[in-house]
Parts: C-alpha cells; structure tokens; sequence
C-alpha cells in the first residue's frame, strides 16, 4: 500500500497583522519522535506565544494535535487538517506564534495556522512511498547491455554495482512490477539468470 510523508525537515514564515508565524515540519516515525520534534521546536522558540501542533503515524493511525493556549479549534485542528488534505502520514508539524498585538480572531486564526502548516509542507516537500523489493542479480558481460537497456524500462534503481569476473547488480525495484521483469528476464538469458531478493521496504519511487 503506497503512502506520503514528508521529505525532509523544513520551515517557512510569514507575519499576519503584526503576529510572526513559522511553520516546522519533519518526517517521524513515532510519538516519541514527534515530541522530541514539538519539544526541540519549544527549545527553540521560548519566547514564543504559542508553540501549536498536529502529527499524524501510520503505525496504530495516530492523530493528535494541540491548540498550546490558542482559542479551542484555531490552531491544532487547522494543522491537523493540512496534513490529512495532503494524506500525509508518519509527520509532525508545528507552528511556532510571536503574538504582534493585534487579535485575529477566530477564523483569522485559523487560517493564519492553516497557511504555517501549508507553508511547512511545501518546504519539505512530499514522498511518494511506494512498497519495493531490493535484490541482486549476476550476469555475463555479454549479457550486461541487454540488461542495462532493461532497466529504465521497469525504472529500477541500480545501489550498487561490482565488476569482476561477472557483473553483479543490487536492484532495487517496485514490487508489483517484480514479476514482469523476472519474467522478462528469464527470457532474455534462457532461463540461466533470477534476481535473488534482499528485502521488501518502502521507497520514494513512481
């Protein structure tokens, strides 16, 4: 099952009515990484008004958010919101208020948080994860440029490479196109080459 999460950590800013927002985003992967995130960003920002959040796990389907003193509904949810728009999981976002002394009210609120979050998540940019097989295959220099003009057709990603005696080649590949290239290639070198599997994991690949 393919999913999305960010890409790295990233942050953006900009002021509302006088009030200085930052958004923060990071890839987590669990609570206890997405508090040491909400913590660090607190660290970081103790001069701050409001420090408000949301983060959202695969594992268990966790969702929590937190208003951090805001009005009940303005901050939190807001975020919350961003993320589950972008159906991103396995993400924390924060978004860090230097209050500039004018009240934005509720809904001014709500969408100066929305934009924090949205900010943080262009930023970061987003991972497409999609489930894939790392493995190995061993073939002869004569058949090497067959497979090498294979590859790209199936977009696997070539993590290593040894040239010796033969070439040896760790693959990594989506899994649901797996079988169509073992099959392809078992034709290409009459049955003499199998890609050996590593592991199953999730990458960033289309």
């Amino acid at each position: 099952m393919e999913y999305k999460t960010i890409r790295a950590r990233a942050e953006d800013e900009f002021i509302e009515r006088r009030s200085r927002f930052i958004g923060h985003i990071a890839p987590v992967g669990s609570e206890e990484e997405a508090i040491a995130f909400i913590e660090e960003v607190r660290a970081s920002n103790r001069e701050a008004n409001h420090n408000c959040y949301a983060y959202v796990l695969r594992e268990g389907q966790i969702k929590r958010y937190s208003d951090d003193g805001e009005p009940q509904g303005t901050a939190g949810t807001p975020i919350l919101e961003v993320l589950l728009r972008n159906e991103l999981v396995d993400v924390c976002a924060v978004v860090t208020r230097y209050f500039g002394g004018v009240l934005l009210g509720a809904g001014g609120l709500v969408r100066a948080y929305s934009t924090g979050a949205s900010l943080a998540v262009a930023a970061g940019g987003i991972l497409r994860m999609a489930p894939c097989t790392s493995f190995v295959t061993e073939v002869d220099y004569a058949l090497y440029g067959k497979l090498s003009y294979l590859l790209p057709q199936y977009n696997i990603q070539v993590l290593e490479s040894d040239f010796g005696e033969k070439v040896r080649l760790v693959l990594l590949i989506r899994s649901d196109r797996l079988p169509a290239f073992e099959k392809e290639l078992q034709e290409l070198s009459a049955g003499q080459v199998s890609p050996f599997v590593l592991e199953e994991r999730y990458a960033d690949m289309e």
